[in-house]
Parts: structure tokens; sequence; C-alpha cells
């Protein structure tokens, strides 16, 4: 895999870091805005700071529930997320304690890198791939490349996807959740001069554009492949209300996918499907008015069922790096949703009172309502994308 071409010369061109603006306009923060993030930024770090004393040597933080702190082994897919979060809070911050907790985290997360799992990217990438944008070390970036090698190993030319979960004979399982780790594979062809990575995430971009999404640019959450022929067994919605019903977080994982990509490859396409999401999403009459979603835009009992605040805090994150690549009139009215999402969770409604929720910051996320798993509880992904969210709309309009 030693391939050099034009096309990864144009990718490595295309590139930018987490939170670098590419359009022509210049987006500027409001200053009461930005005052509140830096408080809660702080209070952020002061939260986690009780969080990391209650997160064991060898394991991760998931969640809090029932008056109990709830740790996950590197294994698990949400297992970057913590480490992520503590890099993003020490960048806001200069926090030592909060930048040495993450590194502590390293040794743990390390042997992820060989890992089989489609989900390599959300653990690697947001935990090595931060603090490597931060502290770029040789360690970390073999690290990081040993992980993306792991991860198209599970690439199926014959369907154009990596695979998600496992999957029975005659069955090839992808997840919308895919479109995050493609992230991952984009950075390892940028950093190798080795296109593979980059072929196998387009391959998988576009495949999950043809079959995932609906005409009205909602997505189902799984489509079902065979895996000799490539066709499609079924299309479903696992962690959403029904099969034809948009599952909120699912929403977000293609916006920001989408998003990422055209960041990536400034393939047209990519944008246009991107704004397509977006449009779905913030059109839809069960959206709220705080724009954080019900857990599933076709839940039964609405108004009255679940807030997502991880969906939300996707979103915010999401549309903030969609306004630098649209025109003004789009660009204000996706920061101006980020922004009433980032006031909501923000508020006591969604934001924990110090020392309370575990040690995390947001209250009120939903991870699998379907098997009643971790419901209305805080979640760790929910607060990474909330903190990003906020460094982002800092950094707007910056190179």
């Amino acid at each position: 895999m030693k391939l050099r071409t034009l096309f990864t010369a144009t990718l490595i061109l295309a590139g930018t870091s987490t939170f670098a603006q590419q359009a022509k306009k210049i987006l500027a923060p409001k200053a009461e805005l930005v005052k509140l993030i830096d408080k809660q930024l702080g209070f952020a770090t002061a939260q986690y700071k009780v969080l990391v004393k209650k997160v064991p040597g060898d394991s991760l933080p998931e969640t809090f529930e029932n008056g109990k702190s709830r740790s996950i082994p590197a294994k698990n897919w949400v297992s970057g997320f913590y480490p992520g979060t503590l890099f993003y809070l020490y960048e806001a911050t200069g926090d030592k304690a909060i930048h040495d907790a993450g590194i502590n985290k390293l040794p743990v997360m390390e042997p992820m890198k060989t890992i089989d799992s489609h989900d390599i990217g959300f653990m690697m990438y947001c935990s090595f791939g931060n603090i490597n944008r931060l502290e770029p070390k040789p360690e970390y970036k073999d690290i990081l490349i040993t992980s993306a090698q792991s991860l198209i190993k599970r690439f199926n030319p014959t369907v154009g996807c990596t695979m998600s979960w496992g999957s029975k004979a005659g069955e090839f399982r992808v997840i919308i959740d895919n479109m995050m780790n493609l992230e991952l594979l984009m950075w390892a062809t940028k950093v190798t001069g080795d296109s593979t990575y980059a072929k196998v995430a387009i391959t998988h971009a576009n495949t999950t554009l043809k079959n995932h999404f609906r005409p009205d640019g909602s997505s189902y959450h799984l489509v079902n492949y065979n895996p000799s022929t490539g066709g499609i067994n079924v299309k479903q919605t696992v962690q959403g209300y029904a099969d034809q019903s948009a599952w909120a977080r699912g929403q977000g994982w293609g916006l920001y996918g989408f998003t990422m990509m055209y960041r990536e490859t400034k393939d047209k396409k990519y944008l246009a499907q991107a704004k397509k999401i977006a449009q779905f999403i913030l059109s839809h009459p069960n959206l709220p008015a705080d724009k954080v979603p019900y857990w599933d835009f076709n839940s039964p009992g609405i108004p009255n069922a679940f807030r997502d605040a991880s969906a939300g805090a996707i979103y915010a994150s999401a549309l903030l790096e969609l306004a630098g690549y649209v025109d003004d009139t789009l660009a204000a009215k996706y920061v101006d949703v980020a922004e009433t999402i980032i006031k909501a969770l923000s508020s006591d409604k969604y934001t924990a009172k110090y020392g309370g929720n575990g040690g995390f910051v947001l209250e009120h996320s939903v991870a699998h309502l379907p098997k009643g798993a971790m419901i209305d509880v805080p979640l760790t992904y929910a607060d990474y994308y909330y903190v990003e969210a906020m460094l982002r709309y800092k950094n707007l309009g910056k190179k």
C-alpha cells in the first residue's frame, strides 16, 4: 500500500484541522455567548475533576445511572470519548491536571489499535487523534496509523463498506455511525501518502450516500447487505422507534460525517448531502424550539418523549463546521441553530449541578431506548461533542 497519486496530494491540500473554517466569509462568534461558553468550559473542567476521581485505573467512564457510576473497558466503542474530552478541556483551559488525566488513560487505550472493530475511529481518533493534534509525537502517529490499518481490514469491496458489528452468514451490516470512523482513514492518507485509506473511506461514503438515505434526507440506522453480491437484504433502524423513523442521533452521525467528508475531499456531493440532512433536521415539525431533539423524530408521546442531549451536541458541532462551507444565508441559519443548542445545553435544564451527575456535564441523553439501555442519563459522548461544539463556536472564522 505505497501508492502515491495526485488523488492523495489533493486530499492533503483539502484537509484541515478539526476547527478550521474554509469559507470565504468571516464568521464571528458573539461575545455574550463566548462569555457563557468560557463559563461552561470552566465548569466542565471542574466537573471532570470530580469524574476523574470516580474512574477506575483500568477502565473508562460511560454513564451515571440510578445513583451509580458505570465504567467500561477500552474495547467498548465509547472508550475514547473520555480522554478526548479531557484533551479538549485542556485545549480550552490549559489545566495541567486535566491534561495529565487524559494522558494517564492512553496506555489503557493503546492496545485497541489492533482491535477488530468498526468503532476504532471513535476509540482512537477521539483520544490519540486529539492529543496528537495538540502535542504531535511519532508514537501517537504510529498508533493512529496502526488503527487505520486495523479498520480497513473490515472493508468489503463488493459491498463497498466497512462492516459494522458482527454479521451472520449471508449478511454484512453497516450502520450510519460508521461515517464517523472515516476521519481516521482520511487522516491516515494525509500523513502516509498512501491513498488506500482514503479510497476505502470514499467508497464507504459513496455507498452510504446511495443506500442509507430516504428521499427526504433522513437515514436508516442500518443497511444489511449480501457480502457476496453487494445487494441489500434489509434496511432497519435498530436504535430508533421504527425502521421508517428518523432516529435522532443517527441523523447527527450522517450530518457530521458528510460534512467532514466534504472538508477532506471537496466533493460537492458530500456537501449537498450534508445540507440535505440539515434541511431535514431543521425543518422537521417535531424539532423542539430549543433545537435539542427528541430521541427519535417520530417517537410516540411527543412532546413528552425523551430528549437526546447527545444528538443535540452532535448537531451543534456539525452545523458550526458546515456553516463554513455554504452561502451566507445558510451559514447564518446553521450558526443560529448551533447557538440555540449550545445555550439550551448550557442551561439548568441540561447542565448538571457541580459534583452531581456522577461528574458528567450534561444530563438527559438516550443511548438505546428500544433495548432499554441508558435512557435519560448522562453519556460520555454527549459531553465530548458538547465541548467540541463550544470550542468550534469560539473558533468561528479562524483559519
